[in-house]
C-alpha cells in the first residue's frame, strides 16, 4: 500500500509538471485518444520503475489509482508509449527541468558537477566477461547538483572515454539560465574534480589543477591549487561528494545501463534519468 501511494504521488507530480510545459497534443491531426502530457507522464513513470514498454502497459491495466491521477480513460499500448518516447526531445526535457526548478524556487550557493558512465548493454558484468565481449565506449552523463537541495540543476550527455573539460562551459551556461544571480554576476560557485581542469576555468570555480610531471609552476594554477586547499580545509570542497551521491542513487534505483538501442534515444535517456531523479527527490 505504501509503494502504491508513492507511485500515485510521482504520477501526480509528473502529470502536473508536464501539463504546464508541453502542448496538449503532439500533432494537430493525431487521433486525440490520449493527450501528450498523459503519454509523457506514462513514459516517465516507466523509467522511474525500470519497466519495459509491455510491462508498463500491463502495470497500468492493473493500477486504477495511477490511471485516475493521469486522467486516462483507456490504457495506451506499448507501441504508443514507444512512439511517445521518440517524440520527447532534449528541448522538451530541458523545459521540464527548468519548470520544475522554478516551481521549487531553488537557490544555491555551491553547485557540484561530476560525470559518470552508463553501460550500453543490459547484460551483467559476469555474462559479458564469460561471453568475451569488451565494450570500449560507454554513454557519459554529466550532472550539476545543488549542494543544498541535492537536485539536478543541469544535465549533459556525451560518449566516453573522454575528458570532462569540454563539458565545463556548457554545464555552467545551462545552470546560469535559472541559477541565482546577484547584481548581474554569478552568485554561485562550481565545485568539481580534476577531470574538469582546463583552459576554460573561470574565477569562482573550485577545480584543483592536474599535476603534470611534478610541482605546479604556472602562477594562476598555483593560486587555484591554494584556493582549493583552503576550501578543502574549510569543508567547502568536500561538498563535491553530493554529486557522487546523486549519481549513486540514479544507478542504484534506475539502473546503470542504457536500455535504448538507437543512438538518438541513447543520448536522450541520460536526460530522462536526470529528470526522473528530480521527480523522485
Amino acid at each position: 500500500m505504501v509503494r502504491e501511494s508513492r507511485y500515485v504521488k510521482i504520477a501526480r507530480v509528473a502529470y502536473h509538471l508536464v501539463s504546464k510545459e508541453l502542448p496538449l497534443y503532439s500533432h494537430p491531426k493525431s487521433p486525440h485518444r490520449y493527450t501528450f502530457p498523459q503519454l509523457v507522464s506514462c513514459v516517465l513513470m516507466m523509467f522511474y520503475m525500470g519497466l519495459s514498454y509491455r510491462d508498463m502497459e500491463e502495470w497500468l491495466l492493473a493500477t486504477d489509482k495511477v490511471c485516475k491521477e493521469l486522467k486516462l480513460k483507456k490504457v495506451p499500448d506499448h507501441s504508443t508509449l514507444c512512439r511517445t518516447y521518440r517524440k520527447i526531445t532534449k528541448a522538451y526535457l530541458d523545459k521540464l527541468l527548468r519548470r520544475l526548478l522554478e516551481m521549487l524556487d531553488i537557490e544555491e550557493e555551491f553547485i557540484c558537477a561530476d560525470s559518470t558512465g552508463f553501460r550500453e548493454s543490459n547484460g551483467s558484468a559476469y555474462y559479458l566477461s564469460r561471453a568475451g565481449r569488451k565494450f570500449k565506449f560507454w554513454r557519459k552523463g554529466v550532472y550539476a547538483v545543488g549542494c543544498r537541495s541535492q537536485m539536478i540543476l543541469a544535465f549533459l550527455e556525451g560518449k566516453g572515454p573522454a575528458s570532462d573539460t569540454p563539458f565545463l562551459p556548457r554545464i555552467k551556461r545551462k545552470v546560469s539560465r535559472w541559477g541565482r544571480k546577484l547584481r548581474g554576476r554569478r552568485a554561485w560557485m562550481l565545485i568539481a574534480d580534476r577531470g574538469f581542469d582546463g583552459k576554460m576555468i573561470q574565477e569562482g570555480d573550485l577545480i584543483p589543477p592536474i599535476r603534470r610531471g611534478g610541482a605546479i609552476s604556472d602562477p594562476p594554477r598555483r593560486m587555484r591549487a591554494a584556493l582549493v586547499d583552503a576550501a578543502r580545509s574549510d569543508g567547502i570542497y568536500g561538498q563535491r561528494w553530493k554529486a557522487e551521491t546523486v549519481i549513486s542513487v540514479i544507478k542504484r534505483k534506475f539502473g546503470d545501463s542504457i536500455r535504448s538501442r538507437v543512438g538518438m534515444l541513447k543520448r536522450r535517456e541520460v536526460y530522462v534519468l536526470g529528470l526522473v531523479y528530480n521527480l523522485h527527490r
